[in-house]
């Protein structure tokens, strides 16, 4: 429906007297007569009005117009009855001046056969592109001309549909005699024409209708968010119930396959290079497969610069996804988590470092601190830059910030702390000056010193890649490249392009070069692997790649390597701990990207991330 924009504005008997002055001109006559479209002869009008000192819009001086055209011609009909047709209509003598000089100009008894008092004016140019004629309001016969305070009902058209008109002068159109004025139509029945302003006027004014229209906005509003809980509530049963279902399917298989014996399997070392003379002797080891029976060999020649990669275990995980093979890690996660009780002290769940903060980056070192305090660490320290250190300890009063990393003494100060500290975050915003850079390349093999896990992420990978000796070697390190610091390292250790035919081997063949450190290579999937096994995590995620989800991987991931090198061997049945700690954090990751998109969509931030922690954490975790 629309809402007629122009209804409402009263005017003066100079404002009225002038706009009569200005149309009756010969000029705009002329422009008016035979025209359908004639926006732009009111603006003309409503331009020489603005220049009289009376600022009115071509909309309003049209519909003026209409409204004086229509009071004349009801006070014609009259003035046959009594004659008193000035107490009737004020501006009758300069109307009948105006209209009377336009007989000749085509304003016949044709033309005023239409204009009784139902309002239907002659198309002289009054009316635009098929307008209907308004039925005239008491108002505009009793206040004509005169400032009113009374409230006017909010007048509601409904969008009128054009009508065919054939394109032509009005001398097309065949002479008719012209009709005495007695012979006009008869005017419309008081009944009718009640009926007619019930239909084209709503009783309520514009206060009430906005306020109605925002109670109803609001009503839909509340609705929708009713519908998208219950579908999101439906959408996590059918994925519970799909999990039970396809467990219960393992469990029958297993139970199938229970009494069969497992062929282990065995890799066949690679030919010898020719400029390798003196070879070792091979080492077998086996891994057991999850916590299960059955055992994987692999036979790996140490002797070769370049060793064959052992057999890939594909181990996946996917909460509501198609395809749930190998469930047995999330257990491991489990496993390693320390239970919440009264008896500990602080400290005891974990005390984080996190390498990182510089002028530029303030952000980074901030979410991988924060997320291990979420996640369940007791205590975060961020050792960064003088530059950085205020604006990080006002993104937050948890964090402990030591601004020493570019100072004189920077890795003296930091080696104090070690010994409090159970793991050790690298990267995050470090920034690829050389004085950070070395600093950093120090504190890693202070650390190293100590065996304490290190996960080195962003910055810290650049530095890996420049200098690969710096953690080549040290299995308590887990790196966590993306596609192109991936790409990089590759490129550093082989000398040649990346194959990206199979990511899975090129990772694996990465992690045995830089001998056997825990890599997790972010992507569509996570692939983590510590150079004899490969797991594959793919927990759902989203779309959305926003800055900050690798400092959130790396702060969790900081958290879980401690858990996991202090817990037993068997909570993790055998299994490097870097990869049940690589794949927990990677999962919770994931996880907490995936309830937050369903919050915020393409608004999502690793803000919004972190406040979903807790939630993702208990729901993989802990139920």
């Amino acid at each position: 429906m629309l809402v007629n924009q122009t209804r409402g504005y009263h005017w003066s008997d100079a404002e009225t007297r002038a706009l009569l002055n200005i149309w009756g001109e010969h000029d705009v006559q002329t422009a008016l007569d035979g025209n359908f479209r004639n926006s732009h002869v009111y603006r003309d009008v409503a331009g020489r009005l603005g220049d009289m000192g009376y600022d009115r819009t071509p909309d309003q001086c049209r519909v003026r117009v209409k409204s004086l055209k229509r009071q004349y011609f009801q006070a014609k009909t009259a003035a046959k009855k009594n004659g008193h047709h000035s107490k009737i209509f004020r501006f009758y003598k300069d109307m009948e001046r105006i209209l009377s000089s336009r007989s000749s100009a085509g304003l016949d008894a044709h033309d005023l056969d239409g204009m009784g008092v139902e309002g239907d004016e002659t198309m002289d140019g009054t009316e635009e592109d098929g307008e209907s004629v308004d039925q005239p309001h008491e108002s505009d016969v009793e206040g004509a001309g005169e400032c009113s305070n009374m409230e006017y009902p909010v007048k509601i058209e409904y969008p009128n549909y054009p009508i065919p008109v054939t394109v032509g002068s009005c001398s097309a159109v065949p002479d008719t005699p012209a009709k005495p004025i007695e012979d006009q139509p008869t005017p419309m029945t008081s009944s009718a024409a009640s009926r007619r302003h019930k239909k084209r006027f709503a009783n309520l004014s514009l206060e009430k209708l906005m306020e109605k229209f925002l109670e109803q906005s609001l009503e839909a509003e509340e609705n929708f968010y009713r519908l998208e809980e219950q579908r999101l509530q439906a959408e996590d049963l059918r994925r519970e119930t799909e999990h039970t279902r396809e467990m219960h399917m393992l469990q029958m298989l297993g139970q199938m396959f229970s009494g069969l014996t497992t062929p282990t399997v065995t890799s066949s070392p690679a030919p010898q290079s020719a400029r390798n003379v003196k070879t070792g002797p091979s080492v077998t080891r086996a891994r057991p497969y999850g916590g299960s029976n059955s055992h994987q060999t692999c036979q790996v020649d140490y002797a070769t610069p370049s060793p064959p990669a052992a057999p890939v275990i594909e181990r996946t995980f996917s909460l509501g996804g198609v395809a749930h093979r190998g469930m047995d890690i999330l257990p491991l996660v489990k496993n390693i988590i320390p239970p919440l009780t009264s008896k500990k002290h602080k400290g005891q769940d974990g005390r984080i470092g996190v390498i990182g903060g510089c002028q530029e980056y303030t952000g980074a070192p901030y979410f991988a601190a924060i997320s291990a305090l979420k996640i369940g660490a007791d205590l975060s320290h961020v050792f960064c830059s003088k530059d950085a250190g205020t604006v990080i300890k006002s993104y937050s009063p948890e964090l402990i910030v030591h601004p020493v990393l570019d100072g004189p003494g920077a890795v003296q100060e930091i080696e104090k702390w070690l010994p409090r500290l159970h793991s050790l975050v690298v990267g995050p915003g470090l920034g690829r000056e050389d004085k950070l850079l070395n600093n950093a390349k120090a504190v890693i093999e202070k650390s190293k010193l100590r065996g304490i896990p290190i996960v080195i992420d962003a910055d810290g990978l650049w530095l890996v890649s420049k200098e690969p000796s710096v953690i080549q070697g040290y299995q308590k390190a887990i790196l966590t490249p993306n596609f192109m610091e991936f790409s990089r390292l590759y490129e550093a250790m082989h000398h040649q392009p990346l194959d990206t035919a199979d990511l899975r081997v090129t990772a694996q063949q990465l992690s045995i070069a830089l001998g056997n450190v825990t890599l997790v290579l972010k992507g569509e999937e996570d692939i983590i692997t510590d150079g004899n096994q490969v797991i594959t995590c793919r927990q759902e995620g989203s779309g959305r790649r926003c800055g900050g989800q690798g400092d959130l991987l790396s702060g969790s991931l900081g958290v879980f390597s401690h858990w996991a090198f202090t817990s037993s061997l068997n909570a993790t049945e055998g299994l490097n701990p870097t990869l049940v700690a690589a794949f927990g954090a990677a999962t919770l990751t994931r996880q907490c990207n995936n309830q937050a998109f369903h919050k915020y969509g393409r608004a999502t931030t690793t803000t919004d991330m972190i406040q979903e922690i807790c939630a993702a954490f208990k729901k993989l975790f802990e139920t």
